[in-house]
């Protein structure tokens, strides 16, 4: 790939794309493609066809996707399975047609068995039954992930697929409600501290363990990736569809990393949490030693990140 290449951004306004773009022009790539959701709907594959047949394409980085947390994914299943399914089919499908020299597919850890062994490995997909509260979400990546085989290996087509773990940053979803753990706290505890409480309440019993990574991190991962030698990709993945977690290896329990945003966000209330609410998988932490293989390394520690996050979000 040179500073020439044409490069497709899709979701270039989210969490993870934003900071893609910016790795983008900061190393000075003079044609990267990008569209709004006004200007395209990725769901509509005729409207996807149609922006694509005027663009000259070489690469493809697909960073849009409906994500949420825990309680978005399990009240609004269908929607995260029937959206992602439809985004993942079609940019695929012009993958093949345009015969893309390289399309980057980002799926998530979710995609691993609810007790699969910790550190998790790329190969425990598919080993064991998936947490009940997401599985609509991961499925629909496992689906996007089987489909990626596909073409790799009917059709010779080159895609790598990163398996990001749990992803936070700036640019985050902020919701109390539809966001991830990390931006749902940072706005619950900026909250509380606003209208001065005495106590903040949590959801579930604070116990899950997981393992986060700060955006920007994720974005050199995928930077690396696209332009990684494909006999490097070999090497380390063998003859098969590269399959690559991208994890910090920095794990936290929900109840240390309330204090952590507690402490940050100088919030001196009580915290308690509600047992009411369910948990997700008890513990989640990658084995990120295939990207590690191919140059990358995390620069953000975890209570870094987020006394960034928090003091954009202020």
């Amino acid at each position: 790939m040179n500073k020439n290449s044409s490069i497709f951004l899709a979701g270039h306004k989210g969490l993870v794309g934003s900071e893609v773009l910016k790795i983008l022009k900061e190393n000075k790539y003079k044609n990267v493609i990008v569209a709004s959701r006004e200007e395209l709907d990725l769901t509509n594959y005729s409207k996807v066809k149609k922006f694509f047949n005027k663009k000259k394409i070489d690469y493809m980085i697909m960073a849009a996707a409906k994500a949420g947390g825990i309680l978005a994914n399990s009240t609004y299943q269908k929607d995260f399975f029937f959206t992602n399914i439809e985004i993942q089919n079609n940019l695929l499908k012009i993958a093949l047609k345009k015969k893309i020299k390289r399309t980057i597919f980002l799926g998530t850890s979710c995609i691993y068995p609810k007790f699969a062994k910790n550190p998790i490995k790329e190969e425990y997909l598919l080993t064991g039954k998936l947490e009940k509260t997401n599985q609509a979400y991961a499925i629909a990546k496992i689906a996007g992930i089987k489909l990626c085989e596909a073409l790799y290996e009917n059709h010779n087509l080159d895609i790598v697929c990163l398996m990001p773990t749990n992803i936070y940053g700036i640019n985050d979803n902020f919701d109390k409600f539809s966001g991830h753990v990390i931006p749902a706290l940072i706005a619950k505890f900026l909250e509380a501290k606003k209208k001065n409480s005495r106590q903040i309440k949590l959801l579930g019993t604070g116990k899950p363990i997981r393992e986060f990574l700060f955006s920007p991190d994720l974005a050199r991962a995928i930077y690396i990736t696209l332009n990684v030698n494909k006999k490097k990709l070999i090497n380390i993945c063998g003859n098969k569809l590269p399959i690559i977690n991208v994890g910090s290896g920095e794990s936290v329990s929900i109840s240390n990393l309330s204090k952590i945003i507690a402490k940050i966000t100088k919030y001196k209330g009580k915290i308690y949490f509600d047992r009411n609410f369910p948990d997700g998988t008890p513990k989640k932490n990658l084995n990120s030693s295939k990207i590690k293989k191919l140059g990358w390394t995390p620069f953000t520690k975890l209570k870094e990140g987020i006394s960034i996050v928090v003091n954009k979000k202020k």
